[in-house]
């Protein structure tokens, strides 16, 4: 499988009292560079939220944001029975002082501040709660970054599929192209007097011909397009490897323009520094 390392994944919880949330965001990188956003309530997490995202992912720029928000109302009423056995005691304190007061009231005893509670999540589960939910919010990204891999290494076969198509056009050309070089620059100099039985003419037209054969690029790049295919075919971490293909595809294209002495093979080393260029671009995508 091949991954992208541009993502996004959002999940959320409602618990009593309190609403969770983790957000995880990632663009391409060179590594791996991890933003951690944790309210204070979850610093003491910072460790083993980082250590988990570290070991699902190896590349990108990553930014995790864990939102802790406080549901006023939202969570059910509970009475705390100590609050309530501290008010009475006060209250019959204050009825024996003062026989006349009347007693207090249902109604006043819930009005007391701190009598009425909202039940609330225990701190460790809040953070058993934060752990899981970074899980399934890496689980989301997982597979974000899985379908963005796939459209990417189509793309990349596409790619690879312009190349050899350029370069189906050059193969069966190499011998005209070498010979007709080879008859110019003979005419070039008997046009100068030179005797062409020379074996020192003889000896230069070999090297100015060797000079303009491209066989051994075009072999090259179609190795490297073999590689490409068999590395996206292979799956796993392979962004930095297809960059280094991607490079050397660049360099070969460049060297077969460089020799070019025919219109057409211009144009084709034109057309494969173009898909080149647009694989190198989505490569820097791929983890």
């Amino acid at each position: 499988m091949i991954l992208s390392m541009t993502g996004f994944a959002a999940v959320a919880e409602e618990l009593p009292g309190v609403a969770l949330a983790v957000e995880l965001r990632s663009v391409n990188h060179r590594y791996l560079d991890l933003t951690l956003r944790l309210p204070d309530e979850f610093r003491v997490l910072e460790p083993a939220v980082r250590e988990r995202i570290a070991a699902e992912l190896k590349r990108g720029k990553v930014e995790c944001r864990v939102s802790l928000g406080r549901r006023e109302g939202a969570g059910s009423l509970a009475v705390d029975p100590a609050r309530v056995r501290e008010l009475s005691r006060t209250a019959a304190d204050v009825r024996r002082l003062v026989p006349e007061a009347a007693p207090l009231t249902v109604a006043e005893i819930l009005r007391w501040p701190g009598v009425v509670v909202e039940a609330s999540v225990p701190p460790e589960e809040l953070a058993a709660r934060v752990h899981a939910l970074v899980g399934e919010a890496l689980g989301d990204l997982a597979a974000s970054r899985a379908r963005e891999g796939d459209k990417l290494r189509r793309l990349l076969l596409a790619r690879c599929a312009d190349i050899e198509a350029q370069l189906a056009r050059v193969a069966p050309r190499i011998p005209a192209i070498h010979a007709a070089y080879v008859d110019k620059l003979g005419a070039r100099l008997r046009e100068a007097s030179v005797e062409a039985s020379d074996d020192r003419l003889r000896q230069e037209l070999a090297v100015f011909a060797t000079k303009v054969d491209v066989a051994e690029e075009v072999a090259r790049l179609a190795t490297h397009v073999d590689e490409v295919r068999r590395v996206l075919t292979a799956g796993g971490s392979v962004g930095k490897r297809l960059d280094f293909l991607a490079q050397e595809l660049h360099r070969e294209a460049n060297t077969l323009g460089s020799k070019s002495v025919d219109a057409e093979l211009s144009q084709v080393a034109l057309e494969l520094k173009v898909a080149i260029e647009q694989m190198r671009e989505q490569v820097q995508n791929i983890e």
